[in-house]
């Protein structure tokens, strides 16, 4: 009976052990720390599950990330800013003393990205503002985050309600294809201008996911079929991708690091689902050359890698996140989780929000805060505690 007890005793002990060896804790509570905090700032309580755009808000920030002219700051945030949250809950919710609390946010936060759902033009699909409020443009690029948040929470949660509305939003995505410069879809619906990279590497991946969830076939064979068109039309010999192609066929030589970093991911997860060691070639080459190509001067004493857009380099994060529980090469994690901590330190202003490209002056601190800047702070800091990478 001793013996029985004893081995019970130790057996809880290794077993409460492995549970704190298991993730980070001081970059787990940076994770929730700032959710929580983006969370009290940001969210409006009479769109309940919707956030301001800025914080702070009401200054009259002109947005530049849509077709046309630049849009003014409204009073709810545009979807993909809103994208960033779901997918930092969506990460959050793994820490098991912390999922019945992010449970709770994640089903505010999938109650509020419907009402970016548009019914009143077919097929459905998801605009970049909220539905009621206006109408507007719907993007490619913004549904395939959605439907990745929502493959995502079904992956997280095991809740199959997830699966209808990915499937959904996928069905929008594909009407955007059509067989000019062979393929691939557009940015947005009605303009037929460009095929970028945002919305192809993510269409990518966001069939790659419902694979994942389905075991169905049909977004399998899209998923090989989105990242044989990326490869052949918007990647240069060193894995690195354009951000888009014209529809004359000429290439807009500018990098960012998530067009790359999508189809770093996509790469690992085509490698994980079908064996294809071309695939983890692939990888490996990518990895590679886009740190080279996307870090400075190792000589540096502050940022390493270029910090285009923190959101960019935190899907770049998730490609090399992928690649390491191959490789368990932590270097690259390693040196973006370094840049990360000196914003930490270095680059927040009085509300505890960091500048924007993780800038240290007193001018970028003064600026208000994009709420996709500060989410990606918060699921950049969970994916990097629960890899549990000691950083020398």
């Amino acid at each position: 009976m001793k013996y029985i007890l004893l081995v019970s005793i130790l057996f809880l002990s290794l077993k409460g052990s492995a549970q704190k060896a298991y993730y980070n804790e001081l970059y787990a509570q940076r994770a929730d720390s700032m959710f929580v905090k983006i969370w009290n700032y940001y969210h409006i309580k009479q769109y309940p599950g919707l956030f301001t755009e800025n914080y702070p808000s009401g200054k009259n920030v002109a947005l530049d990330y849509f077709q046309g002219a630049q849009v003014n700051e409204k009073p709810v945030s545009f979807l993909w800013p809103f994208s960033g949250m779901f997918s930092a809950a969506n990460v959050l919710i793994r820490f098991p003393k912390l999922k019945v609390r992010y449970t709770k946010f994640l089903d505010t936060l999938t109650h509020g990205v419907l009402a970016y759902r548009d019914t009143s033009r077919l097929p459905v699909g998801y605009q970049a503002y909220p539905a009621k409020l206006e109408k507007a443009d719907r993007y490619y690029d913004d549904n395939a985050l959605v439907c990745i948040d929502y493959a995502e929470s079904f992956l997280n949660t095991g809740d199959a309600s997830y699966i209808p509305k990915a499937k959904e939003v996928f069905s929008f995505i594909t009407t955007g294809w059509d067989e000019k410069l062979g393929g691939g879809v557009y940015w947005l619906e009605g303009h037929k201008d460009q095929k970028p990279a945002c919305s192809n590497g993510m269409a990518t991946l966001a069939a790659l996911k419902l694979y994942q969830c389905t075991n169905d076939t049909l977004y399998l064979n899209w998923g090989k079929r989105f990242y044989q068109w990326m490869f052949m039309h918007l990647r240069n010999k060193e894995g690195i991708y354009y951000n888009d192609i014209k529809m004359d066929g000429k290439t807009n030589p500018t990098y960012y690091t998530y067009n790359t970093g999508s189809m770093l991911e996509a790469s690992v997860l085509l490698y994980n689902i079908t064996k294809q060691k071309n695939y983890l070639d692939e990888a490996h080459l990518v990895a590679k050359n886009a740190y080279n190509f996307f870090t400075v001067s190792k000589g540096k004493k502050d940022l390493q890698f270029q910090i285009d857009l923190p959101w960019f380099v935190t899907v770049l994060f998730r490609g090399y996140e992928s690649l390491y529980h191959i490789d368990h090469n932590p270097e690259y994690l390693k040196t973006i989780t370094k840049d990360l901590d000196r914003a930490w330190v270095t680059s927040k202003d009085k509300y505890g929000l960091i500048a924007a490209k993780w800038a240290t002056d007193d001018a970028a601190k003064k600026k208000p805060k994009w709420l996709l800047d500060q989410g990606c702070i918060a699921e950049l800091y969970a994916r990097i505690s629960l890899l549990n990478i000691k950083n020398d």
